[in-house]
């Protein structure tokens, strides 16, 4: 997870290569530079159309919603609906998200989340409710990635990838080991990512993972490999690090989430209705699920309106050559530096017209789900923050101290530097826009992600002393304690219907 990239690895390589800001579609064969890309999710969320080629003036716009709120229609109650609960009554069904970080960063964090595998399977089998009783819970578990597509990737992205855009990821990770190798003329390969703890070709018959005491759909498990639902995660859940670097966490999980696409429709949906959803996100850096790409166009550097995010080229003061990840943080958080000795009094989630507004994911998770349909919602960040030093010893487990509560946003200094990054804290700056909110020698820096913080603290329920949400950090080496709370979360929400 070191923040170190080569100089092809960097975005600011894109003017140099005479690169036009470019569509994300998905089809790569079509040579239609013009080539209009429509998106429908949902009429209540409105449609996003993406236009690439050199010669557009509006590379995004937005279709404004045809309903009132940012939430998707959900399908009406239906306790009687095979897989689902009512409102009303007790719920042992759970649907677990995972969404992954597969930017060039994140081979240690994928290495040790998979390590963690059994273990979370372990705790997810044995919850029992707030009376020690087995929930005995009915679980599905869907992975999916980062990487909802952005211009500034797409040129640099692999003939055989395309962004999952939150789509499942179901196929083993030895099947397609080709994502664990990085992108750039040197890349960074972590195959042991996958190979360490995926030892054959293990995989659920859906596009998740579904588990009951001993149901499953697990495919080709070793019948002495241990428990087959903890060798399928394993081998499904690295997703590899050839992804975009503008990690999308919040769009992904939203187009996961969406009941209108298919992994969530049929007889045999991931999201069921009554369920208990546990949303799992991990990534290093800042959170960029953009609403108007012009703002990341190389070919409006000499626009002040559009390079207003952009990072001063080091040792270049007032000159916007490119745009960089700082992009996503300076255009999503706003920062207050009263004495400007480079250490932050507060930094602050807003929207400013350039990134999808919190309101989007905060609409839909806690207003349609939690307040309207009183479904359960639960969120774990894994994420750039301080090691957490204490935690709750009773259910759930939640952090009490470091963590969220020792986060300093600061700029970076050259105690930040790592052994071996030729990297100066100017160019840290210039690609990243803030200073690590985590260092580990071992594994690594990560970025502050104000906005996922914010969502996931969101659906904290202080008026009823609920705990909602968890954030851990990417820094540590081993994310048990982390599994242990989402596990202490689910002691209070999952129930044993009678």
């Amino acid at each position: 997870m070191t923040i170190q990239r080569s100089h092809l690895q960097r975005l600011t390589v894109l003017s140099a290569l005479g690169l036009a800001l470019s569509g994300c579609g998905d089809d790569k064969g079509d040579s239609d530079t013009n080539q209009q890309v429509t998106m429908t999710m949902n009429p209540s969320i409105g449609s996003i159309t993406l236009t690439g080629g050199p010669d557009t003036d509006d590379a995004t716009s937005i279709t404004p919603p045809t309903t009132g709120g940012m939430k998707f229609d959900l399908p009406p109650d239906d306790s009687t609906t095979p897989g689902s609960c009512g409102t009303d009554s007790a719920c042992n069904l759970l649907d677990v998200l995972f969404v992954i970080d597969n930017s060039g960063t994140m081979g240690e964090e994928q290495t040790n989340l998979a390590a963690n595998f059994p273990y979370l399977i372990d705790k997810l089998r044995n919850v029992t409710d707030e009376n020690n009783m087995p929930v005995n819970a009915n679980i599905n578990i869907m992975v999916t990635t980062t990487d909802f597509g952005h211009p500034l990737c797409s040129g640099f992205e692999k003939p055989d990838y395309d962004p999952a855009k939150g789509a499942p990821i179901s196929s083993a990770c030895i099947d397609r080991l080709e994502r664990f190798t990085g992108l750039g003329a040197n890349p960074v390969m972590v195959p042991q990512a996958c190979t360490n703890a995926c030892k054959a070709s293990v995989t659920p018959t859906d596009p998740f993972i579904n588990f009951q005491l001993d149901q499953n759909n697990i495919m080709g498990a070793d019948p002495n490999g241990g428990d087959p639902v903890a060798q399928a995660l394993s081998c499904i859940g690295p997703q590899g690090i050839d992804g975009c670097g503008m990690e999308a966490p919040l769009e992904t999980m939203l187009q996961a989430l969406d009941p209108n696409k298919p992994w969530n429709q049929g007889a045999k949906p991931f999201l069921r209705e009554g369920a208990v959803l546990a949303i799992v996100i991990m990534t290093d850096e800042a959170e960029c699920s953009v609403k108007d790409y012009k703002y990341f166009d190389p070919q409006l550097a000499s626009d002040p309106m559009y390079n207003q995010y952009w990072e001063d080229a080091p040792g270049m003061p007032g000159v916007k050559d490119e745009p960089t990840s700082a992009t996503c943080f300076n255009a999503g958080v706003s920062c207050t530096d009263a004495n400007a000795d480079g250490v932050y009094e507060s930094c602050m989630s807003e929207d400013k017209g350039v990134l999808q507004p919190l309101s989007r994911y905060i609409g839909y998770l806690k207003t349609n789900l939690v307040e309207q349909k009183h479904k359960e919602v639960i969120m774990l960040g894994i994420l750039g923050v301080p090691k957490v030093t204490a935690h709750n010893p009773d259910p759930p487990f939640q952090p009490t101290a470091g963590g969220v509560f020792d986060l300093v946003y600061r700029v970076w200094n050259q105690a930040d530097i790592l052994p071996g990054d030729t990297d100066t804290p100017a160019q840290k700056e210039y690609d990243f826009g803030i200073g690590p909110g985590c260092t580990d020698a071992a594994t690594g820096q990560a970025i502050p992600n104000t906005r996922v913080i914010d969502v996931c603290q969101s659906l904290d329920q202080p008026e009823e002393d609920k705990v909602r949400c968890c954030i851990e950090s990417i820094c540590d080496d081993d994310f048990s304690d982390a599994i242990n709370c989402l596990a202490g979360i689910l002691r209070e929400t999952l129930e044993l219907p009678g």
